[in-house]
């Protein structure tokens, strides 16, 4: 999910060191549609986002692991999103402003945007227009460009773009962040689930894979019940109680 050109070689990395742990010579595979590729029958291995996990996905794949990341707003297996506008403001200010949204099945950029503003809205609607971006990095563009006005951006990547691409940052600020969530899960179709958390214990120990690791700011995984991410679920549903927010 943070397979960004300047991480593809620690991705690559990081994919082989696993790779041999489990004893497989599978060559890792970058799939352009990332939900027909989830839902393959032939999946080893692959890393989605909380809400297609608990909602398009749910009961149709298994839980390997959920990676730790060294990044200001993630807690062990916990992250959350940073909103940022290019100016400081009072929330409620940002109402009949354009928001821009990475995709529409997003944790990060749809719903955690959703769970920030819907307290302001009135009806449901709150923003005066929402852009679809299809990244994070897009919507960050969008605003600094001006052709947004906010967006919610994963803080895994902020934390990429302060070490890559600074420039993405430019000129904006942090208003706010999202109530914390499980990140981003590993799953599997095919694989034996037991096999692979072994084969990533292995690899989050081996010296060889430090360097991967450090590039890809993966300090360590947890092992959650699938319920944990049911937290998600129930964010969505008290905010759609409260009167939710309509954004795409």
């Amino acid at each position: 999910m943070y397979d960004w050109p300047e991480l593809r070689a620690a991705t690559d990395q990081w994919w082989q060191g696993i790779a041999r742990h489990l004893a497989v010579d599978i060559p890792l595979s970058r799939l352009p549609h990332a939900i027909e590729a989830w839902q393959r029958p032939d999946l080893l291995l692959a890393q989605t986002c909380g809400y297609p996990f608990t909602h398009g996905l749910k009961g149709r794949v298994k839980l390997v692991a959920t990676p730790h990341y060294d990044a200001d707003g993630c807690d062990g297996a916990n992250y959350r999103s940073i909103l940022f506008a290019r100016e400081a403001r009072p929330l409620r200010e940002f109402r009949d402003l354009r928001a821009a949204v990475n995709t529409p099945d997003s944790m990060s950029g749809m719903l955690a945007l959703k769970l920030v503003f819907a307290s302001y809205a009135d009806g449901g609607r709150f923003f005066g227009s929402v852009v679809e971006t299809g990244s994070h990095l897009n919507s960050l563009e969008a605003v600094r460009e001006g052709r947004a006005d906010l967006c919610a951006t994963d803080c895994v990547c902020v934390a990429l773009a302060k070490r890559h691409r600074p420039q993405a940052l430019d000129g904006l600020v942090e208003i706010a962040r999202s109530p914390a969530v499980p990140g981003l899960p590993l799953i599997t179709q095919a694989g034996d689930v037991q096999l692979l958390r072994t084969a990533l214990q292995k690899a989050f120990a081996d010296p060889d894979l430090a360097r991967a690791r450090k590039d890809l700011l993966l300090s360590g995984y947890s092992v959650l019940d699938p319920s944990a991410y049911d937290r998600i679920i129930a964010l969505e549903a008290e905010m759609e109680k409260q009167g939710g927010l309509a954004l795409l």
